[in-house]
């Protein structure tokens, strides 16, 4: 029979009020349903808790209220613990469950984050002395703040520590000195209040706050501090007209009493941020504790990390406002260029498309009729998925052709990619694409690219092979058998091709009907029919997807530029390299031929008959000089002359060079990466622009996705280990369940 289960009501980043008779309320914050029962572990429950509100496992605290109690937490901290509580709350079906760290667990201390849902609600407090000044400054007109001022939502606050810690604050100390004091604006006074509030340590709040006068006193009941400052007549400065400067509350040793807010955290972390990127929320949170005395948890490092990012590269919901204007420069500046975008019907980002002048001409021009169509998952605000096509040089470097951001990896998405992929680079010769063989690739490439070759990529059909065969093998034999199969790719023969798929059968006949069924006129070197040069997967372009990986939490606009501005860079140092060169290929080609060369050396040649040759060595294989072909059929997989062609050539006096591909020598190398691409102006920030009409009618908002709970997996694209270890159990040698669980 099952257990009965509960609604555990889980809410955090809220605060505790307490009443006259002594009861708790918890207002404001963020609440969750989560399901519990007799047999819920607490390090499950802890780990769920700590992804949804982005907690640490190790500091996160968890409290409830006993039935009919609303005066008395109760803490969680072990098993049993848990279970007392689902035994309490059997009968009501539900529990309330407050979550927090170890930083703010004193009730009536205020720990409201930003709000995430509409759930959250406005709470009234006083001003603490670190609410960012952001918050409280540009008002519009006269506000009456007799009563407490209200905090606006996103006031997450921080304790600060001892006054052993405090060391950048000292500096602020004297940031208010007294009357006649003046500041150039209302704002500039509101900041240095701010400041001096820190660093000696109290609260305030404001009785007058407008334009034309501020008046703020301390918040503490009986306590004569006071400031009065307001503008000087016939001027714009902002004077201190009157101050009581004494505190008969003990304000500067209330070491508790003042917080700091994630914005002011923002503020303070913003210039390092902007030097290094990579400032990490453990850092932050070191660095502030270090300089301000200021206990951070991860969670409100993080988010002031978001708010210091928001401001350096500006709003990423008004970047996707800013990609029909991108896509405007992007052509009017590189003309030739494609950039293109669509929207959904309630005018959400759909997708966008981006190829430049300088990728088409040098594909076209100077690379061999080759891509690689991947994608990568992006992990910006509004996640989404990059596309891309990546060529290749003459000199085996990746050379990036077009990517798309959509929303989605979908088949829709895949199928507009193609169509705005062949509108940029149409070729009379046909194409070989590397990729994926789902995601309906296949049906799309046949539809939109007529006569062209579209070879799986290994990677990809190893994967699929590996989980196939998930199970039923240990870990050395499916080892083996994908070993085989990738020999049996590479095979130039059919012969070698059937020698490595009967190894496949040896250990297993179902793994070889696998083999046999996947297609190997799409993969295996022995049946395709176009020229990938012994590229067999679509992972090719690493250095394009390094560049995906460092640019990827960007804005949309910001994130496009970025990879631009590489490309520009890459194409301009290519180029320079180029200009130095003195052979007659490029050099890794030059190293391969050479290699070829010297194993000739020991080769025999026999005339047949016309054009064609038998040459001898550790094999017998003929070679067709008019046609560019040899039995080991390496020269045609490769498009070098492989070593048997080259001792044909020898014994003719030709030269090994006049039968290399064109696409390996240093003058088509040098065409791919003949033109540049111009930088594009005005994108890294929100333009004030007057728009015509027919602009004014093109908005776009970002794509309605919800960030999922937890830290984002930033693995960046590459290598994979395609074989994982499986457990094997070392009492029945099953695999999948370890000893423990063995049945």
């Amino acid at each position: 029979m099952a257990t009965k289960k509960i609604i555990a009501i889980c809410q955090s980043w809220g605060e505790f009020e307490t009443s006259k008779d002594g009861s708790m309320a918890y207002k404001g914050g963020e609440a969750y349903a989560m399901d519990l029962d007799q047999q819920t572990k607490l390090s499950d429950f802890k780990q769920e808790l700590a992804e949804t509100f982005h907690y640490s496992v190790d500091s996160m605290l968890i409290k409830y209220f006993l039935p009919a109690n609303k005066k008395t937490l109760i803490t969680i901290s072990k098993e049993k613990d848990l279970k007392r509580m689902v035994n309490f709350f059997m009968d009501s079906d539900q529990v309330e469950v407050f979550v927090m760290t170890e930083e703010g667990v004193t009730p009536n201390v205020s720990n409201l984050p930003a709000s995430r849902s509409s759930r959250t609600t406005e709470s009234e407090a006083v001003v603490p002395a670190a609410v960012p000044v952001d918050m409280m400054m540009d008002l519009d007109g006269p506000v009456d703040m007799d009563t407490h001022i209200r905090i606006p939502l996103g006031g997450e606050l921080a304790i600060i520590d001892g006054e052993n810690d405090r060391r950048a604050v000292t500096q602020w100390e004297k940031t208010i000195t007294g009357v006649d004091q003046r500041f150039r604006s209302f704002t500039e006074f509101r900041e240095a209040l701010h400041k001096y509030s820190i660093a000696h340590g109290f609260a305030y709040k404001f009785k007058k706050n407008d334009n034309r006068r501020v008046t703020a006193k301390c918040k503490s009941e009986g306590c004569p501090w006071r400031i009065y400052a307001s503008r000087l007549a016939t001027t714009q400065l902002v004077c201190i007209k009157k101050m009581s400067s004494t505190h008969t509350c003990e304000g500067a040793s209330v070491k508790a009493g003042y917080r700091a807010t994630r914005g002011w955290v923002g503020n303070i972390i913003k210039e390092k941020l902007k030097a290094s990127p990579n400032y990490k929320p453990k850092d932050i949170a070191s660095d502030i504790k270090r300089e301000y005395g200021i206990q951070l948890n991860y969670t409100q490092a993080w988010r002031a990390k978001e708010i210091a990012r928001e401001q350096l590269q500006g709003s990423y919901k008004e970047a996707y406002n800013q990609v029909p204007l991108l896509c405007e420069k992007i052509m009017e500046t590189n003309p030739g260029s494609i950039a293109t975008f669509a929207t959904k019907e309630d005018s959400s980002f759909h997708r966008l498309f981006v190829s430049f002048h300088a990728s088409i001409y040098g594909f076209q021009q100077g690379c061999r009729p080759l891509l690689f169509l991947d994608c990568t998952t992006l992990y910006s605000k509004y996640q989404g998925t990059l596309l891309a096509a990546m060529g290749v040089d003459g000199d085996d470097g990746v050379f990036p052709v077009a990517f798309a951001i959509v929303d989605a990896d979908t088949e829709d998405n895949w199928h507009w990619f193609l169509v705005e992929l062949k509108s940029a680079v149409s070729t009379s010769c046909p194409i070989t694409f590397v990729a994926d063989f789902q995601k309906g690739l296949r049906e799309s490439l046949c539809e939109i690219f007529e006569n062209c070759h579209h070879a799986y990529c290994l990677r990809y059909l190893a994967e699929k092979l590996n989980r196939d065969l998930k199970g039923q093998f240990s870990h050395e034999a499916r080892r083996l058998m994908v070993q085989d199969f990738y020999a049996a790719a590479y095979a130039p023969k059919l012969e070698s091709f059937e020698r490595c798929t009967e190894n496949v059968k040896a250990i297993s006949p179902e793994a070889y009907n696998w083999v046999i069924r996947s297609e190997p006129d799409h993969w295996a070197n022995a049946f395709f029919g176009g020229a990938r040069y012994n590229h067999m997967t679509s992972n090719f372009g690493e250095l394009f997807y390094s560049w995906v990986f460092e640019a990827t939490e960007l804005p949309i606009t910001q994130f496009v530029d970025v990879l631009r501005g590489k490309m520009m860079e890459l194409i301009y140092t290519r180029r320079v390299d180029c200009s130095q060169w003195g052979t007659r290929l490029t050099p890794s080609m030059e190293e391969k031929l050479q290699l070829e060369i010297s194993k000739s050396c020991s080769l025999q040649v026999l005339p047949t008959h016309g054009s064609t040759f038998e040459v001898r060595g550790e094999s017998v294989d003929l070679v067709d000089i008019d046609h560019w072909d040899c039995s080991c059929r390496i020269w045609q997989h490769t498009g070098l002359p492989c070593c048997h062609a080259i001792a044909v050539f020898e014994c003719l006096g030709r030269s090994p060079y006049d039968y290399c591909s064109r696409y390996f020598t240093a003058e088509s190398y040098r065409l791919a990466y003949a033109e540049s691409i111009h930088p594009v102006p005005n994108v890294e920030r929100p333009l004030n622009i007057v728009l015509t009409e027919g602009e004014l009618s093109v908005s776009v908002t970002p794509p309605p996705t919800r960030r999922p709970p937890g830290r984002p997996k930033m693995k960046q694209p590459g290598s994979v280990e395609i074989i994982k270890r499986q457990l094997q159990c070392s009492k029945c040698k099953g695999l999948g369940h370890n000893k423990r669980k063995c049945k």
